[in-house]
């Protein structure tokens, strides 16, 4: 098969394809990209469909993707088995799990099954790893500091051209974080939303993207799905799924909070999210050239806002967003 002179990685993933792994390729073809330097490849060749996961070595490492694979296996949830890996390259080739995520599948009428299949998903997994020999990083202060900062440096200074005062930044810092660390810990996939649950017939959902995963607030993924950065549902069915899920997680013996507080946490921790997401965007377009992620800030700042309004000790916040953040925003569109 042909391949671009100009795509060096390519065709190295290519050779170690035909030449190590002896696949009688047919097609290759871009199966996916994410928000980091990792490609995806549909490998279609005479034995059947591979994913084959292309990771610059110098930008990026696939040991966490296969030790974490390895950790959450025995969990039961569905993640993609890993056939062969080349570490000295960055090549990996894992199971397809097809081309139709959560994203691209859900409607009104079957997001009651597709989300109850997702949480049942999400249940096995906080359940399933023992937090104190996983050997996962912990959700600290330092990263939750660190990802607010995404915001502060990559959308209000580096996109908008403003600064927040530190009489805004300091207390709220201080609230999110404080409301995250308080909170049980579990094993956090830290990006569980449409885009990483793959649709399938069987065994549904498919779960990718885990590599960064760490242990912290038990509420993390949960909003992370329900208040999605990519599709939004109305608030109330959000709070019925919430509802739910709490009940199961104190059966579990996982939480023992009532729902006012656990529904705190939720708003908490999905304002954090929120923010580092915005800042994340900013960042794609600015610094990446990604610039199609720009479309999901409005649904994200949405959230923030909402949030906001909710929470007295917010007030400082919110009216930064109204008087500044929000105006400078609208000006940039």
């Amino acid at each position: 098969m042909y391949v671009s002179s100009l795509d060096r990685r390519l065709a190295e993933l290519v050779d170690w394809l035909n030449n190590d792994l002896a696949l009688d390729i047919q097609q290759i073809s871009p199966a996916s990209s994410d928000a980091s330097f990792r490609r995806y490849f549909r490998v279609e060749h005479r034995g059947g469909s591979h994913i084959a996961m292309d990771a610059p070595p110098d930008k990026e490492n696939t040991e966490p993707f296969v030790r974490i694979a390895g950790l959450l296996k025995p969990t039961d949830i569905h993640v993609p088995n890993i056939f062969w890996q080349n570490s000295r390259q960055g090549f990996l080739l894992l199971e397809d799990l097809g081309s139709t995520s959560y994203l691209d599948h859900l409607q009104m009428d079957n997001a009651e099954t597709l989300y109850r299949q997702a949480l049942d998903s999400l249940l096995k997994l906080q359940i399933g790893v023992n937090t104190d020999n996983c050997g996962l990083p912990a959700y600290d202060r330092a990263l939750l500091l660190r990802e607010l900062g995404i915001f502060y440096e990559w959308f209000l200074e580096k996109l908008l051209g403003i600064a927040i005062p530190d009489t805004v930044a300091t207390p709220l810092n201080n609230i999110l974080i404080q409301s995250a660390l308080e909170q049980p810990q579990v094993c956090v996939h830290r990006d569980y939303h449409s885009r990483n649950l793959m649709f399938l017939e069987h065994a549904s959902p498919g779960i990718i993207d885990f590599q960064d995963a760490v242990i912290g607030p038990i509420s993390y993924d949960l909003i992370s799905l329900l208040r999605d950065c990519y599709i939004a549902w109305p608030e109330q069915q959000v709070i019925s799924w919430a509802q739910d899920y709490h009940q199961r997680l104190c059966v579990a013996g996982l939480l023992q909070a009532d729902f006012n507080q656990f529904r705190r946490w939720l708003d908490l921790m999905g304002m954090q999210r929120h923010l580092k997401a915005v800042g994340i965007f900013a960042r794609l377009h600015l610094r990446d050239g990604k610039s199609n992620y720009l479309a999901d800030i409005p649904r994200t700042l949405a959230y923030i806002s909402t949030v906001c309004e909710h929470y007295p000790e917010l007030a400082a916040m919110r009216q930064f967003l109204q008087a500044q953040v929000l105006p400078a925003y609208r000006a940039s569109v």
